[in-house]
Parts: structure tokens; C-alpha cells; sequence
């Protein structure tokens, strides 16, 4: 918790009032708006003196245009670790929300569900950082005829982390050969790195595809279509939803921040930063501001969790919105989905790669 100033009683109750205010309108809060909502029997003019008071304090500002006040963030930063109160939600809603995460089999859908969920449930922008595994061992891989040429693929990773994808080659293949492939796979490649996989069958199909025999090249052209969702995949800190709720926002809405702000998305770097620093730290984490050290992300606020697999931590999730997003509302959702996330692939006895 930062160090705050001492405050009296009322003008605790007004911050209070006036960041609560802010957040619902986004417009700056005059005297007149804080003795009507307030509740308290105070003037206008001593209601004018507190708000003098916070603002030499660094806790309000007025800005150009308006005689109201609007927080800053050590406003903010005062509200959040002293004047909030948050409650648990309701039953009805974290049984949605497991339900919700607990439809998939496959981990990487079941981080973008959380990422998506976050960002309906806040009308903002929800990310989960992907946990990078030193290395990815392949285990195994089985192939299913389907309708119209397409193949599953099921492949089993590490000790028993399941992906499935559907693939389409170019000509139809028998159910004796995507098995003689299969096995030809299993036999030569099982127990070695993924990357080391994906690297052999590509050289042998681009150096040594006119003296492949038929089933070793069957099976390299199908495992080059299994596994090329998984490089991509691999590739990717962290899956992000609903940016473009951001573009509700007054103050997020001008083009160069939200070109800016995209751009920090895609780039990535920052943001990586910025979730692995939350990695050790348990509970619930905020930025607000340029508390993030994140240029880009100045004018929001983030609000993270981490979430474990196997009693240790893999990975980070949060919301990505305005500062004046509502603190109440959006700590505990994250706070739930980190926990729910961490329970499904548990139960699932699933790892996220």
C-alpha cells in the first residue's frame, strides 16, 4: 500500500464521494454536485475549502475547462487502498463462470474463454498471459478420418496436456494410413522437444521428399498441418479481448492514444513486462496510471490476478480499462476468474503449454 496523507474523516467521505461520482459520469465534480450527493450538512464553501484541501494534497484537479474536480491518480491510488469496499459476488455468478471456462477440453480455449469472459463481464478489455514452458515434449499423435477429407489430430504433449485440431490436406487419406502414419510419428519422434519435431519434419519434406518412402511422407505432410497451429500458438504472451471496448471511452477515444495504446498490444514487449512483475505477487495487483511504468498505458488502469496450476504459478490475467473503471466491480471478477481458471485446468488435470 503507498503512503498516503492523513486525512480527516470528511474529506475521506468527499474523495470518496467525488472519485465515486467521476467514475459513473465521467465528468469534473463542483462543489454544488458534492453537497447534494454527499449527504453531509455542509456548506458550499466548506465543501469548496475540503476540495482546496485535497486538491494542495495532490488527490484532486481541476482541469482547464471546468470549475469541477476530477481525481488524480494518487487520488485514485487513496480511494482503492482506503476508501473501497469490495463485496463478493454473487453465487449465481461464479457457477456461470465455471461453467463457462469448464466447456473445453483444450487449455488454450479455456485462457481465451477467461480473456473473453473478463472482457464482457467488464465491457473492457480482458487479457491472460500464456505460461512458457522451457520446452514441450511431444508424447504422442493420433489421427481420426472425418467427413470430407478433414483429419483430427490429437496430440499429446508433455505428461498428458491434450490438443486437438481439425486439419484439411490436400487428398483424402485412409484410416490405415493416418494410423501408419501415426505410429511412424510415435515411434521416431516421441519424447523429444516439439520445436526439435516440427524442425526435422520440415527439412526432411523441403531436402528428402523425392526418396521418402509413402508412409513417412504421409506422415509428414499431415504432421506439418497438426502441428503449424502450435508454433503459432507458442508464439503468443498473452491473449488478449475486446480492445475495441476501449474505444467507448471519452478519454480513451481520441485516435493517438488508441493507436498508441493498440500499439503497445502488438508489440507486446511492455506488456510482458508488466504481467511477469505480477507473477510473484499473490492476490490482487493494480496499476493505475503510470504506476504501470508502461507509457502507453498512462491514461488506464490495470487489474491483475495470478492463477495456478498444480500449486504453483503459471500465469496472469486482468482488465485492461480507463482509471476511472469501477474498482468495486472489476477487482473481485478478476480476482474469481484467476481462481476458476486455476481450478479448471487443475480439475481437467491439464496444463496450459
Amino acid at each position: 500500500m503507498a503512503n498516503h496523507p492523513e486525512l480527516s474523516e470528511r474529506a475521506q467521505y468527499l474523495l470518496k464521494v467525488l472519485v465515486e461520482r467521476y467514475i459513473n459520469d465521467g465528468q469534473p465534480v463542483g462543489s454544488r454536485a458534492l453537497s447534494r450527493d454527499g449527504g453531509l450538512k455542509l456548506s458550499p464553501a466548506t465543501i469548496r475549502n475540503v476540495m482546496a484541501d485535497l486538491e494542495d494534497l495532490g488527490l484532486i484537479t481541476a482541469p482547464h475547462t471546468s470549475a469541477g474536480r476530477m481525481p488524480t491518480v494518487s487520488g485514485y491510488r487513496f480511494f482503492v487502498d482506503s476508501l473501497l469496499t469490495v463485496r463478493p459476488l454473487k453465487q449465481e455468478l461464479a457457477l456461470q463462470f465455471q461453467h463457462d471456462l469448464d466447456t473445453s477440453e483444450d487449455p488454450d480455449e479455456v485462457l481465451e474463454r477467461a480473456s473473453r469472459l473478463l472482457a464482457d463481464m467488464t465491457h473492457m478489455a480482458g487479457l491472460v498471459s500464456v505460461p512458457r514452458r522451457e520446452t514441450t515434449t511431444f508424447r504422442m499423435i493420433e489421427f481420426l478420418p472425418l467427413s470430407e477429407q478433414r483429419i483430427l489430430a490429437i496430440l499429446v504433449t508433455n505428461e498428458q496436456e491434450v490438443q486437438n485440431k481439425i486439419i484439411q490436406p490436400s487428398r483424402r487419406f485412409s484410416a490405415a494410413e493416418l494410423t501408419s502414419a501415426a505410429n511412424y510419428l510415435n515411434a521416431v519422434y516421441g519424447g523429444l522437444d516439439l520445436a526439435t519435431v516440427r524442425e526435422s519434419l520440415l527439412k526432411d519434406l523441403r531436402e528428402t521428399r523425392d526418396r521418402m518412402n509413402q508412409e513417412v511422407l504421409n506422415a509428414s505432410e499431415i504432421a506439418e498441418l497438426a502441428l503449424t497451429g502450435r508454433e503459432r500458438r507458442e508464439k503468443k504472451p498473452y491473449l488478449l479481448s475486446g480492445q475495441t471496448n476501449l474505444m467507448d471511452f471519452g478519454e480513451l477515444a481520441s485516435m493517438d492514444k488508441l493507436r498508441t495504446l493498440f500499439s503497445a498490444f502488438q508489440q507486446k514487449e511492455d506488456m510482458v513486462h508488466l504481467l511477469e512483475r505480477c507473477l510473484d505477487t499473490p492476490g490482487v495487483k493494480i496499476f493505475i496510471g503510470e504506476e504501470s511504468g508502461c507509457e502507453a498505458l498512462e491514461p488506464c488502469s490495470l487489474v491483475t490476478a495470478p492463477y495456478a496450476v498444480d500449486s504453483g504459478t503459471v500465469g496472469v490475467l486482468g482488465v485492461i480499462g480507463p482509471t476511472r473503471m469501477e474498482y468495486e466491480r472489476v477487482i473481485p471478477l478478476v480476482d474469481l476468474t484467476a481462481k476458476l481458471l486455476g481450478a479448471t485446468l487443475n480439475q481437467k488435470s491439464l496444463s496450459p503449454s
